[in-house]
């Protein structure tokens, strides 16, 4: 991972680029929260036991697909089958009870200062996240006071189809009031910044994990940075671009 913040071909210089952004949609987990060491654990761990194979870096890779998608993917690759609304509401259920023997996972380092950095410069903020978990939902409003609404937060029980389909950044849109040349999109996840992508909006990569950072950029990621800390300290210039 780089220690500075990378650009795309073209994104840097900003040619093209001046375009007002009104809005700022927030992926969660990774972006806001530094939740995936225990979701990529709890994953790996139970769908492993289940017999079908998913190592930690499976997670990562496949990180904003709904339970019903990531499943799919598994016992297609593993069995050559595919999965069954019984099987993942077992499967993710074991994950959930997995998941609550870790600590709480921390607010990410630099967070709050990229959303007061994002709303410094007039911009509206939205989360756009594939978790359906109500305690992790709950979270946004405790450990982010002031900051977010229900009706600002799109989450896995608002749409059919999850990441790296664009429907859930479409619907953070529609939510927000804007088209997709008036937003910009902050995501941690390969599947997360294509489906940012292929709903149109121009998207910053905030390499929090274990992948590397063309893993994000291969996906079409505008920008990336090494953390959020990096990100609120870089968004004044960043805003020069946009």
């Amino acid at each position: 991972m780089g220690e500075g913040w990378r650009g795309a071909a073209g994104s840097r210089d900003g040619v093209g680029l001046q375009l007002m952004i009104h809005s700022v949609l927030f992926d969660m987990d990774g972006v806001l929260f530094d939740s995936m060491p225990a979701h990529a654990a709890s994953w790996a761990k139970v769908c492993t036991e289940y017999g079908l194979k998913m190592s930690v870096r499976d997670v990562y890779l496949n990180e904003g697909r709904t339970a019903l998608s990531t499943i799919e993917v598994l016992t297609q690759r593993t069995w050559g089958r595919s999965t069954n609304q019984e099987e993942v509401d077992k499967i993710y259920s074991l994950k959930c009870e997995e998941f609550k023997n870790y600590p709480e996972a921390p607010v990410m380092p630099g967070a709050t200062a990229v959303l007061d950095a994002v709303l410094n410069t007039g911009q509206q903020i939205y989360i756009v996240t594939g978790s359906a978990q109500d305690s992790l939902l709950d979270r946004i409003y405790s450990h982010f006071p002031g900051y977010f609404v229900r009706e600002r937060v799109v989450s896995g029980k608002d749409y059919t189809l999850g990441k790296p389909n664009p429907e859930p950044y479409l619907i953070g849109l529609k939510r927000a009031g804007v088209t997709a040349d008036e937003a910009i999109v902050v995501e941690n996840a390969p599947l997360g910044v294509r489906a940012a992508k292929a709903a149109g909006i121009r998207t910053i990569a905030v390499n929090t994990g274990i992948l590397d950072d063309a893993d994000l950029l291969n996906e079409g990621a505008d920008w990336v940075f090494p953390s959020m800390a990096a990100l609120a300290e870089a968004w004044s210039e960043l805003q020069k671009t946009l």
